[in-house]
């Protein structure tokens, strides 16, 4: 059953003009937002944020879904992939052919985005929205639905996008607000939006090798406080004790040490996450802020371009909803006043004060030739998307949003898509997908067609993909040549264990990486039983730990500790003494009395060690205390080497066994 959301349909206004011509005003019944899911959460979020404009229907079922998009004929559809039976790449794929004005908002978990990589490229799928949701982000992709409704229902080569109006609140009834200015229209397209999606990995870990620089105390002292600015929130400041810093001077010491290049990854990756978070709030001073200190570390970092490319786009949204806001109330003088104290660098609007209900065809005509102009020298200088508010898009944009209609302004944002056409394929050229992505939003955004933007998109991720393979086909020829040589640990920024974790980082699922986890998780165990038969239990000890902080099978590892400890207790056990009394002697053969001895009356002792071999023989006979020196030793060898004992059992085995006896010779008086 179709249920249907409280909030009551209003109207919305279009507006159109061409420059010097002010039309009448038209009003069209808001489209509705259907949506099909069965979570409460995502529900009350879309009613909460919706437009009074547009009502909002929930469908149970596809069954409903279907019934819903021929009687509704809504504008924007949300589709829950928790509550579809068909694939959603396949479900999305049949609504844009059956229904092309329609924008689709998918809505699912992290691992359901890879499946609609295709339909998020062709535009089938115009967002994916993550769960859980957040009310913030439900309305920014929401209304940049509904604009891109409205650009959808343009048509091909218009320059005017519908303008929904607000209902204002007079007495018992809704009512629509007229009095739409000639400029309004051309500027909503320009208002808040959802920020450009860009491809951005999750960061990963930072994975610890142990220190490049054994005994490098001061190389430590340096990571360990540098950790602990960065766990402190200590990112840029204070100077000489921020992480930034610290890690900078961990490398200058040791410019291989991973560690330091990992930390210093997590600090700007902290930076850009904050000034994103910063972007999504409108906080554009404080996002810019946080940007320039993540470029100060590293200029070259493609996220902190991107970054800074979005806040000069926002910083140019800011301005141009400004401007529409005058342009709605009819104040056209304070709409330009705007655009030009912004062209400026200026923060303040000297003409606002000074605006007038209709502005003069001469007074546009002037502001568009000098957007026009200025935008031209700024497209032949390269300048296209920066400085912000200086740059060829802003400036020709800023013409279209005064004179839509102009010929001459058309054959200028043609001009502007066609250069940053060419700037993507450069890129894509150069190796740079990244900066593809920056020239493809930009052309998207100032109206390149669909497919050559999808297609650009395309290329960048195939790029991205056959950079990354190659890569990671080079860590891991580096990875299996340290292992071969038996470079397993050691040195700590170019052996098989630093290779490993830089296959880790790149991508801890690939093939490549588990192959590499499972050569490295044997070659340690391996070492480790080496170890153990020499007798190396320290070192076996070693072995095992760098076993398990790779994360090799835990049987294996527990079985390998138990063999360390057993084959310890029996080297203790092998090497301690026990007194000959204590065993079962078999053979006995008395000592002889040394004649020198006798003749002279002499008294005395002997002490031997030695080892009841698993036969029950003697061996390894050594004399050990004697008294008197030099008088009884000989004998008391030639009577210990014919002994014989019961071998010592341990376990069902025979083992050999260290003991001590002391022989007394002493004359008979």
């Amino acid at each position: 059953m179709t249920a249907v959301a409280s909030h009551t349909k209003a109207q919305s206004s279009v507006g159109a003009t061409t420059r010097g011509v002010v039309p009448p005003l038209l009003t069209l019944i808001g489209k509705p937002l259907l949506a099909l899911t069965h979570d409460r959460k995502l529900l009350e979020t879309l009613m909460q944020v919706a437009d009074p404009a547009h009502e909002v229907f929930t469908a149970g079922s596809e069954v409903d879904l279907a019934a819903a998009l021929m009687s509704q004929h809504p504008g924007v559809v949300v589709l829950d992939i928790t509550a579809l039976t068909t694939p959603a790449g396949q479900l999305a794929g049949r609504l844009h052919t059956q229904f092309p004005d329609v924008v689709l908002i998918v809505a699912g978990g992290a691992e359901d985005q890879g499946a609609l990589a295709a339909r998020i490229t062709d535009g089938s799928v115009h967002r994916f929205l993550h769960k859980p949701v957040s009310e913030q982000r439900v309305r920014l992709f929401v209304e940049a639905a509904w604009r891109r409704y409205g650009e959808v229902q343009s048509g091909p080569g218009a320059t005017a996008t519908a303008v929904l109006a607000r209902p204002v609140r007079r007495g018992k009834g809704w009512w629509l607000a007229a009095g739409l200015a000639a400029l309004a229209a051309p500027l909503l397209w320009l208002g808040r939006d959802a920020l450009p999606t860009h491809p951005r990995p999750a960061p990963a870990p930072a994975v610890r090798s142990s220190a490049p620089t054994a005994g490098d105390a001061i190389l430590e002292g340096l990571l360990a406080r540098a950790d602990r600015a960065l766990a402190g929130g200590q990112l840029v400041a204070p100077p000489g004790a921020s992480a930034a810093d610290l890690y900078r001077e961990a490398l200058r010491r040791n410019a291989r040490d991973p560690r330091a290049v990992n930390g210093l990854e997590q600090t700007i990756d902290r930076l850009v996450s904050d000034a994103e978070g910063a972007l999504q709030e409108r906080r554009l001073d404080a996002a810019q802020q946080l940007a320039d200190q993540a470029h100060a570390i590293s200029p070259d970092h493609p996220r902190v371009a991107f970054l800074t490319a979005q806040i000069g786009a926002q910083r140019e949204r800011a301005v141009l909803d400004k401007a529409q806001h005058a342009a709605v109330t009819s104040n056209v003088a304070g709409a330009l006043a705007v655009l030009d104290d912004a062209a400026r660098g200026g923060h303040h609007s000297t003409l606002v004060e000074e605006a007038r209900a209709q502005f003069a065809q001469k007074q546009v005509d002037e502001r568009v030739t000098e957007f026009l102009r200025r935008g031209r020298q700024a497209l032949m200088r390269g300048q296209l998307v920066e400085p912000p508010e200086q740059n060829a898009r802003f400036l020709i944009e800023s013409a279209r949003a005064l004179a839509p209609g102009d010929a001459g302004v058309a054959q200028a944002m043609q001009e502007l898509v066609a250069r940053l056409k060419a700037e993507a394929g450069q890129a894509l050229t150069a190796g740079n997908p990244d900066q593809a992505d920056i020239w493809a939003d930009a052309a998207a955004e100032a109206g390149a067609e669909r497919a050559n933007v999808a297609a650009l998109r395309a290329e960048a991720q195939r790029l991205r993909g056959a950079t990354k393979a190659d890569s990671l086909a080079h860590l891991e020829l580096a990875f299996n040549q340290r292992l071969a040589a038996g470079r397993i640990t050691e040195p700590a920024a170019d052996s098989a264990k630093f290779y490993l974790a830089q296959l880790v980082q790149a991508d801890p699922e690939h093939p490549s990486t588990q192959l590499a986890r499972t050569a490295f998780d044997a070659r340690v165990l391996d070492e480790a039983r080496g170890a153990v038969r020499a007798q190396d239990y320290a070192g076996a000890r070693r072995w095992l730990a760098e076993a398990r902080a790779a994360g090799a099978d835990a049987a294996s590892i527990g079985a390998l500790d138990a063999a360390i400890g057993a084959a310890q207790d029996e080297a203790q056990r092998a090497s301690s003494y026990v007194s000959a009394s204590s065993m079962t002697r078999t053979r006995y053969v008395p000592p002889q009395f040394p004649l020198d001895a006798r003749q002279r009356g002499i008294d005395g002792w002997v002490d031997l060690q030695f080892v009841v071999n698993t036969d029950g023989s003697v061996g390894d006979l050594t004399i050990v205390g004697a008294q008197p020196v030099g008088i009884f030793e000989q004998a008391a060898l030639d009577a210990v080497r014919h002994w014989r004992y019961q071998p010592v059992m341990r376990g069902g085995q025979a083992v050999s066994q260290r003991a001590r006896v002391r022989l007394r010779f002493a004359m008979q008086r």
